[in-house]
């Protein structure tokens, strides 16, 4: 018997909401850690750039995504 998830399972944790949400968060603070690693001239490391991003970013940004989320539900 196979250990590997069935590709349905597969695709509908890729499709569901939640994993869609983590990925664009991912996107986001990786997108940060690009910028601040850039400013301090070495690579920060992506614990740092999480960090830094939730701290400072991640309620906005947040608040944002769900804003434009529910103007989207809205207009369709």
């Amino acid at each position: 018997m196979s250990e590997r998830p069935d590709a349905s399972a597969n695709d509908l944790v890729k499709n569901s909401s939640l994993y869609r949400e983590f990925q664009a968060e991912r996107e986001e603070i990786l997108k940060h850690k690009w910028i601040e690693s850039e400013k301090a001239g070495h690579d920060i490391g992506f614990e740092r750039a999480l960090t830094d991003w939730i701290v400072k970013h991640r309620s906005k940004w947040r608040r944002a995504r769900q804003a434009q989320q529910s103007q989207n539900s809205q207009s369709n």
